[in-house]
């Protein structure tokens, strides 16, 4: 089978499109024929030795596709289910292995593609605005990078559970698409201070909470549109990593909160991640939910997808078909 490769770590030349053996799943795990793997920035990290991944690996956590094989021991799903899953290991193939009893089996009302563009970042967005800072009615949220791919599906949870929402863009058409996704009010960084203008749009009281996936250029600002005793949720930083951060400063600013979360601790059991994956598929399929998919690579054109996702030139989801 073919698979992306990365021998070495570095700029996106070091993903190599190579012929593999096909892997053979062990007793609890289940085979997949890959239709759509999702790109995500951990993949950039672990590309890049940021995130230390014993070299040579197949990146990718994050596909959809049919159960071709099962191990001994597998009863959750059967060959020719419809799954999707984040715990693929290695899903830039044409064929994975997951362990079985992290596999979900999709719903009529979900096309595979879209449930490989929506697992990972919708699953994000869910703990994000239900668990981490649960959202409801009387809060208002900034939401970073409004436009991408965690951005438009928080936008639009965060929207459905009655906030009112806050995104930062870089250009019109990203503005377009935060608003289409329920964004109340865009701020075009590239024009305006975010910080100063949140401050405004809120009558100078700040937000309750700023969901920040881009990191280095955003943290000193972004704490700085907080009311007091707000949370900054830091998920990401697509911008570089934080420097050292003084725990003074939060009691300075208003006795604020900050928080480093993984999705992986939000999921770490099957009945977490059913049940969170079961709410994001279920307003996919009766339409709450919209997913926007940016960009379709090929697999052997995995170093161009890198390229688009690290220029942040994407609004939405990439995928690589095998």
């Amino acid at each position: 089978m073919q698979a992306i490769r990365v021998h070495q770590t570095g700029g996106p030349e070091v993903l190599r499109y190579e012929k593999v053996e096909q892997p053979v799943p062990g007793p609890g795990d289940a085979l997949v024929q890959v239709q759509a793997a999702g790109l995500n920035f951990i993949e950039v990290y672990q590309r890049t030795g940021l995130y230390k991944v014993a070299l040579p690996f197949t990146p990718g956590s994050e596909a959809a596709g049919t159960v071709v094989q099962i191990g001994s021991a597998v009863s959750e799903v059967k060959v020719g289910d419809r799954v999707t899953s984040p715990s693929f290991t290695g899903s830039y193939a044409e064929f994975s292995l997951a362990p079985a009893e992290r596999l979900l089996v999709l719903p009529a009302g979900v096309a595979t593609r879209l449930a490989a563009a929506a697992l990972l970042q919708g699953l994000t967005a869910h703990y994000l605005a239900c668990s981490t800072f649960p959202l409801d009615s009387t809060h208002t949220c900034l939401v970073h990078a409004a436009a991408g791919g965690v951005g438009l599906l928080l936008c639009q949870i965060a929207h459905l559970r009655g906030a009112r929402v806050i995104g930062t863009v870089s250009t019109e058409e990203k503005a377009a698409l935060a608003r289409q996704a329920g964004a109340d009010e865009v701020i075009l960084y590239t024009r305006q201070d975010f910080a100063a203008e949140t401050r405004r749009l809120t009558g100078n009281a700040g937000v309750h909470v700023v969901y920040d996936s881009v990191g280095r250029t955003t943290f000193a600002k972004s704490i700085d549109c907080l009311a007091p005793r707000g949370m900054l949720v830091l998920y990401g930083q697509s911008s570089g990593p934080v420097g050292p951060v003084d725990p003074q400063i939060l009691s300075a600013k208003g006795s604020l909160f900050l928080t480093r979360p993984a999705l992986g601790h939000y999921v770490a059991s099957r009945a977490d991640l059913l049940a969170r994956a079961s709410a994001v598929l279920g307003w996919m399929s009766d339409g709450s939910l919209k997913v926007r998919v940016a960009r379709e690579f090929h697999l052997s054109a995995a170093a161009d997808a890198h390229t688009e996702l690290e220029a942040r030139r994407t609004a939405g989801k990439v995928l690589l078909i095998p």
